[in-house]
């Protein structure tokens, strides 16, 4: 997601054409602000500049507050807080009695259940709980991530390297050292729980780290807006970043080539669950660049720059920033 060299990515660019898409990327087609559908792909292709590695382009002329694709999941994972308010799966907010319950965890659909069926039956062979109370003693959200995804990999869900396309972030000696004591929590609850080796063969500390790397610096934090598909696009821009609806995070193929600005023409939410949704915040020409903001945008500039360099990588270097608005 933050801005590299143009040769670093170049292989991972080839592979991004033999993925297979129904898994990672979903879309109703495009459609615009009067809920009228565009039939064909979503007016977007992903390309490569030399200033910010890969990029989001529109192919044709997108109008203001228009859906420009949806996107699942790779994998998401609710937070520890929300275990009991929200789907095991999809992060949707659970309403009274409806709901499914399974080995004691909730969903909010039999469909949801059923999906969740593969992972889940890897995941309660082992004992989570020194793994689950480093995380919450650490406030680390990032290996819960790493955790369902292994249990989805060993269930054949996913496959092992289904994020190697993503940029990794950087890691400091600090945290690959914390990273450690985590995987080593991880790599024991599975031994502990006599899986085979060949169902742990991936496991290994050098692919723990990576995965961590990479969902660090592209995972999304889940802020469930709620509301209706025709609803004005700002008010649910707007309350994303000033609600509390944070239900958990999850990581995305599609979304996460995406680059920033810190006045964007494109804005990414979540209605309901943590199917995202793309949209358009003013009208966009064709061959122009589709970015979003990674940050709360309406906070300055010095503490935009400073959680974009800390947690991202980069100093943004967008015409408002350029403007020290």
């Amino acid at each position: 997601m933050s801005r590299l060299a143009l040769n670093r990515y170049s292989r991972c660019f080839s592979r991004l054409k033999t993925l297979t898409t129904p898994l990672f990327f979903s879309s109703s087609a495009a459609s615009n602000r009067d809920g009228d559908y565009q039939i064909g792909p979503p007016p977007i292709r992903v390309g490569l500049t030399e200033s910010a590695g890969r990029a989001v382009f529109a192919t044709r002329k997108i109008g203001a507050g228009d859906l420009i694709h949806t996107a699942k999941p790779v994998v998401a994972c609710p937070s520890l807080l929300k275990l009991d308010s929200v789907c095991y799966l999809c992060l949707k907010k659970l309403m009274g009695s409806a709901k499914f319950e399974d080995r004691g965890v909730s969903y909010c659909s039999q469909e949801c259940q059923e999906n969740s069926k593969g992972f889940l039956d890897v995941e309660t062979r082992a004992d989570w709980s020194s793994f689950d109370d480093y995380c919450r003693t650490h406030n680390f959200k990032y290996p819960l991530m790493v955790k369902r995804l292994c249990c989805m990999i060993i269930s054949g869900a996913r496959p092992a390297d289904c994020l190697d396309i993503l940029q990794p972030a950087a890691l400091s000696s600090e945290m690959i050292s914390k990273i450690e004591d985590g995987y080593g929590l991880l790599w024991n609850a599975f031994r502990k729980a006599n899986f085979k080796d060949d169902d742990v063969a991936f496991l290994t500390k050098q692919w723990y780290t990576a995965i961590l790397a990479r969902i660090r610096i592209n995972a999304f934090r889940i802020d469930l807006v709620g509301g209706s598909c025709g609803e004005d696009l700002l008010s649910l821009a707007a309350a994303s970043v000033e609600g509390e609806g944070a239900v958990g995070h999850a990581v995305y193929m599609l979304p996460s080539f995406y680059n920033h600005d810190c006045d964007p023409n494109a804005h990414i939410i979540w209605l309901h669950n943590a199917d995202a949704r793309l949209n358009t915040l003013r009208d966009v020409e064709e061959g122009e660049e589709l970015r979003i903001c990674y940050i709360d945008a309406s906070m300055g500039y010095e503490a935009r720059q400073t959680i974009l360099s800390q947690g991202f990588g980069f100093l943004c270097n967008c015409l408002r920033c350029q403007s020290t608005d």
